[in-house]
Formats: structure tokens, sequence, C-alpha cells
């Protein structure tokens, strides 16, 4: 089969090579896929990019994709034949070798089935950014009835959040950053957008909730919004971040945050429960086939063009999930 690998980190035109590779086999409890879109995300990036050491002597790259199961081993039903499915952590976990190539095999405990109506390009902007919104939105307990902040509501991992907190019944209110950002985020649902750049994000809050403040935040910058997020939460509320660039080890008020009674929780999806990320897979699998939801595509290259995606994705600006399609 065809593949992308690299056996260096650097730059993606450098080190991504693209040649030929045994077609894998399914083992116990897994399922070999026909990779039809592989997904490219910003961690997926910056680990070709380094600086941090090599996992693996060789690293076919890309975490997320959609395809058709063209074969099972021992273990899994016949019926997962012919299935079109998404998935995740290809390249995570123990796993060298993702989905940047003609074949993945998985465990089909990562897989969820892809309905006709959507595109495998599509079902590639799933994987690690809607099961990360997931986690991060329900971590702390049923959002229905409830009003959830949710910072960068136009991004990969935030918008997702916002149309699968509106799903569940929540009232979202979103943080971005321009007006097209903030359209986007008012399409997935928002009921209100606050602009972080021109207004004051918590005083916002508490006019949009008669002072009260958010029951829960999903987190785009714990670091970086500190002060803004600890100052909409409103007592006994919760916040669930998934990044920290602003500032990787933020100082706070720990003895405020104690006096709210604040749950605060850090995500990361490849080591979270098993338990929340299959609960997590089927309520997606479940809410796409609404038809109500929103997966952007920002760019599709070749798969000879694995570079080209990557260097998109580390362009920033890009709306949506770039996506590769072997």
């Amino acid at each position: 089969m065809r593949a992308i690998w690299y056996d260096r980190t650097g730059p993606a035109r450098e080190v991504l090579e693209l040649g030929e590779r045994p077609t894998p086999q399914p083992g116990q409890g897994q399922a070999l896929i026909r990779v039809r879109a592989s997904g490219v995300n910003p961690s997926d990036a910056g680990m070709r990019a380094g600086p941090a050491p090599m996992a693996y002597p060789r690293i076919t790259p890309n975490s997320d994709g959609a395809g058709v199961v063209e074969a099972v081993g021992p273990g899994v039903a016949q019926s997962w034949v012919g299935k079109r499915v998404w998935f995740y952590n290809g390249q995570r976990n123990g796993r060298a070798f993702g989905s940047a190539a003609e074949y993945i095999e998985l465990d089909v405990d990562l897989l969820g089935e892809l309905p006709d109506d959507v595109s495998f390009a599509q079902g590639a902007t799933l994987g690690i950014p809607c099961m990360t919104a997931h986690r991060s939105l329900f971590l702390a307990g049923p959002v229905q009835g409830r009003t959830v902040l949710v910072t960068g509501g136009a991004g990969a991992v935030g918008h997702y959040a916002v149309q699968l907190a509106a799903w569940a019944g929540a009232t979202v209110i979103a943080t971005v950053s321009s007006e097209d950002k903030a359209q986007r985020a008012r399409e997935g649902g928002a009921h209100h957008v606050i602009d972080y750049r021109r207004e004051d994000v918590a005083a916002r809050v508490r006019e949009l909730t008669g002072g009260q403040g958010v029951h829960h935040v999903v987190e785009v910058d714990f670091g970086g919004n500190l002060a803004a997020t600890l100052a909409s939460v409103r007592m006994n509320g919760s916040i669930a971040y998934y990044a920290t660039k602003g500032a990787r080890e933020p100082v706070f008020a720990a003895g405020a945050a104690m006096g709210l009674n604040l749950q605060i929780n850090s995500v990361y999806l490849p080591v979270s429960p098993h338990e929340a990320r299959r609960r997590a897979q089927a309520d997606i699998t479940r809410w796409i086939a609404t038809g109500e939801r929103i997966l952007a595509v920002a760019g599709r290259f070749p798969l000879e063009d694995c570079a080209g995606a990557h260097e998109l994705v580390e362009s920033g600006g890009k709306v949506g999930t770039v996506v590769v399609e072997p």
C-alpha cells in the first residue's frame, strides 16, 4: 500500500516521505479500514515538527480518519465488513502508523459508524476534535437546562462543543475573535457570542446570566483566559480545559476557586476513561445522524501532498479540519 512516513522530525516538506509499505492485517479485535480521508490535527503536525524526540523510529502521521471496513480479525463480527466508519487515535496510544496511508488496522473500539449522507472528508473531521469537545462538555455532568461558556467557539474543538451543547439542550455562550467567527459560532447553535477582543468577557457573561455566571466552561486556553474564566463561573460551577497555551503553568487564586467550590478538570483524550470515550463515540454517531450538524472541511489534499496539508494546519486561521485523501 502507499503510505506517508517520517524517520526524523522537521519541516513537512523535508521529512515526509511517500512510498510503499506492507498492507497491514487485522489482529484480534481489529478491523482493516480502507482509508478514504485522513484528518490532520495540530498535534499531528506538532509531533512531526519536533522538537520532542521521535516516539518510534518511523511514524506514519495523522490520528483521525474515515473509510470502509474491508476485513476483520478474530473476535470481530463479520457484520463490520463493508461498513462506512469514522475513527480516532490512529497514531496514538502505542501506535506508530496512523491514517496517512491507504489502509489502517485498528481496534473496533476506535470506530464509529458513518451515516451515508456524511462524506468521508466530513467524517475525518470528527475524531480527536469532536471527541475532545464531548469529553470537555460532559465531564462534569449533564448540561441540559444549564448555561455553558465555550471559549474559542469557532475553533475545531470549540465549534463542536458549541454544537453538542446546543444539541444537548444547554444555553450556549461562545467567545470569538472576529465577526466571521461570531457568525460561525451562531450557525453552530450559540445563543450569545462575545468578541473577546472588544468586550469584557466576564462582565458580558454576568450580564447575560443575570449576575449568576455560567454552570460550566469548555476552555481552550486555561492559562491565557484564567482571570476571565474564573470570573465567569457561578458557585458550584465547573471548568474543563483541553489546552493552556497562554500560560503552561498558570498561577491563580486557589482560595477564591475553593470558595466557589469550583470543579476544575483537565482533558487529554488519549488517556481519558474508556467508558467516557465509548459514550462520546455513541453520542457523536447519534448526533451526526440527525443531520443537524456542521462538519467543516478546511482543505483537501491528495496523499502525495500530505506536506501541504500539514503546512495549512501550521499556518493557522483555517476553519475546520484539513484532510488528506489517499
